[in-house]
């Protein structure tokens, strides 16, 4: 992949987003899940079948979608230069997802701000997996806040960080990889075995991601909320609390920047969990917070992309 690619695929994620009318790899890959889990479950009742059934799926179709990528750039580089690049660039933008995530954290903010909290709520169920609809304000704004923090690190910097190391097919496998984690990688009953290996695979995946995310944004607290100290040190001493072993770093980060207290209960299929706590209640929970949040995304967002320009560049010139 070629800088000017790159750099026109963040330009037009950051024009459009996800269209709905345009056939996203995800939502493909959504439906394969599906499909495959529904014919696991008509034939295989035991756990190490299950467990066996998942890591099939994790295998196969990360490796399918990296095919797919390279199979779709070598034809289209055998038809011309030109069409290459226009599926080289189409394929890298499709795996970015700032301009949506941004599009529906807004939509959360205008609702709030216009005093309709049901429409917030319902906004905020779009991009959050808890329960939302005994939400106050100030968990709406919460939940914002975290799943910006979150997203920021499997929506925009770890595509990135793919797109510059393997292109558009390295970058979907990450994508298929996120998505089967986001689809059957609970920790539940239903998906103890059979998401056993998404979840894994997902942690080693984002490892990386999580913390460079964290960095960018403790960078950009500099530039913002100029509360690059207070980010750095609620990133160290609470980044490791989370269950997960990489949703914790980011939102550590994006609490210290904000001066805010993340974590807390969360509610998911009526069932109650307790998540820890992340920063300091400095500042209230206010939709103020979330406009915030985005504009450090943003900030953290570009800086990614100018170092996943750079390193394409130097591997360029080296090569």
């Amino acid at each position: 992949m070629r800088t000017d690619e790159l750099l026109m695929a963040c330009v037009l994620d950051a024009a459009i987003g996800d269209p709905r009318w345009f056939p996203h790899p995800v939502r493909l890959m959504g439906r394969m899940i599906v499909w495959y889990e529904s014919r696991v479950r008509m034939m295989i009742h035991t756990p190490a079948g299950e467990r066996a059934a998942g890591i099939v799926l994790a295998i196969e179709l990360p490796a399918l979608g990296y095919a797919v990528g390279w199979l779709a750039i070598e034809l289209a580089g055998r038809a011309d230069a030109v069409v290459q690049t226009v599926v080289t660039v189409l394929l890298a933008w499709t795996t970015l997802a700032a301009g949506d995530l941004f599009d529906h954290a807004r939509s959360v903010v205008h609702a709030l701000e216009a005093g309709s909290p049901d429409r917030a709520r319902e906004a905020v169920s779009k991009i959050v997996g808890r329960d939302t609809h005994d939400l106050s304000e100030a968990e709406i704004v919460r939940a914002t806040i975290e799943t910006i923090a979150e997203s920021t690190a499997d929506g925009v910097i770890a595509p990135l960080f793919y797109l510059a190391i393997g292109g558009p097919p390295l970058a979907l496998a990450y994508k298929a990889i996120n998505t089967l984690d986001s689809m059957i990688g609970h920790r539940d009953v239903h998906y103890r075995y059979f998401g056993w290996a998404s979840a894994r695979l997902d942690d080693m995946a984002n490892w990386a991601p999580a913390r460079l995310t964290a960095i960018l944004l403790i960078v950009a607290a500099a530039c913002r909320t100029h509360t690059m100290r207070t980010a750095w040190r609620t990133f160290r001493r609470d980044g490791g609390k989370h269950p997960s072993p990489n949703s914790g770093r980011p939102e550590a980060a994006m609490a210290g920047a904000l001066g805010v207290q993340l974590g807390g209960k969360n509610v998911y299929g009526g069932v109650a969990s307790e998540r820890p706590r992340l920063g300091e209640a400095m500042a209230p929970l206010v939709p103020g917070q979330v406009r915030t949040a985005l504009q450090l995304m943003g900030i953290a967002s570009v800086m990614a992309a100018a170092l996943a320009a750079a390193a394409l560049a130097l591997r360029s010139w080296l090569s």
